[in-house]
């Protein structure tokens, strides 16, 4: 009997031993650190850390930096250009520098031939008969010059015919065709600008799509979206738009106004093939090339 009450009492110390035993290292575990009595406790609290939005890892951001080009003004953007992109740029102001040498050799041969035209059609006005005509303007212009040396070789190799309103018709004829030959040479040049105003645009589309498309190749490579990574071909890209329309907008302008100014001086031509043919209606008339062409020459001369 004695030796089981020894028994229960054993096991009931080591219940309670453990139960006092084990809360230790877990209250250990989870208790809260109290600053230590011995430490100073300062007056002022440290300021609060700011928290900065996390903008992910960014792969290789050294290398990058220094790929990126500092300069971002026209001249730094078309070196740090893909050499696609540069090679549309230096097409593209050629054809700006084109564009505008065509507008000033045209704008001048333009101003002059009118100017000589308008001075030919006065004297043509005043002239009163064929050799009076040839005598105001021998030497003077070389449209008219050519306009009245083809109405004198109609009048030779006319010579016996009978019918005035024939020999009319057959100058007339003439000097249309010496009107469109003079529209012809007048125009050369100018298909030029056309053709820049019509492609330039187009031009410049390209050098933009292959600029942002190096920008998208340097996103996957870079395996980011950081503008600064973006930015730099994305300029590029509108560089070589802006350049396109550069090159476009003068050339169209410039070709619309030489259109005009070509369609006024061949109204000019035509002003002054209807003056020849009044002066060659009112000799008809007079019979005055009723005689000899050799005799018509001499009496010319003779004036």
């Amino acid at each position: 009997m004695i030796s089981h009450r020894h028994k229960y009492r054993a096991i009931v110390a080591a219940i309670v031993a453990t139960m006092l035993v084990l809360p230790a290292p877990v209250c250990a575990q989870t208790a809260p650190t109290t600053p230590s009595a011995a430490a100073p406790q300062s007056d002022t609290a440290a300021p609060p850390a700011i928290a900065t939005p996390a903008t992910g890892p960014v792969t290789g951001s050294p290398d990058i930096a220094l790929k990126l080009p500092r300069d971002l003004s026209p001249w730094g953007m078309f070196m740090a250009a893909d050499i696609v992109v540069k090679a549309v740029m230096v097409s593209l102001a050629f054809a700006s520098v084109l564009t505008w040498t065509i507008w000033f050799a045209k704008a001048i041969e333009l101003m002059f031939a009118r100017r000589r035209m308008r001075t030919a059609i006065e004297k043509l006005a005043h002239a009163k008969s064929w050799s009076e005509a040839n005598v105001r303007t021998k030497g003077r212009d070389v449209g008219v010059a050519a306009m009245l040396r083809a109405t004198d070789t109609e009048l030779r190799m006319s010579a016996d015919a009978h019918s005035a309103s024939g020999i009319k018709e057959r100058i007339a004829s003439r000097l249309e065709r010496l009107e469109a030959a003079a529209g012809r040479q007048m125009i050369r040049g100018t298909g030029i600008l056309a053709t820049i105003g019509a492609t330039a645009p187009f031009v410049g589309l390209f050098g933009t799509v292959w600029g942002i498309m190096n920008s998208f190749i340097g996103i996957s490579k870079s395996h980011t979206t950081n503008l600064a990574v973006v930015a730099p071909g994305i300029a590029e890209a509108l560089l070589a738009t802006a350049l396109g329309l550069v090159a476009a907008i003068p050339a169209v302008v410039m070709y619309n106004m030489f259109s005009r100014w070509i369609a006024g001086y061949r109204a000019l031509h035509a002003d002054a093939a209807a003056e020849i043919l009044r002066i060659v209606s009112r000799d008809l008339d007079r019979g005055a090339f009723d005689q000899h062409p050799a005799d018509r020459r001499r009496a010319i001369a003779a004036e």
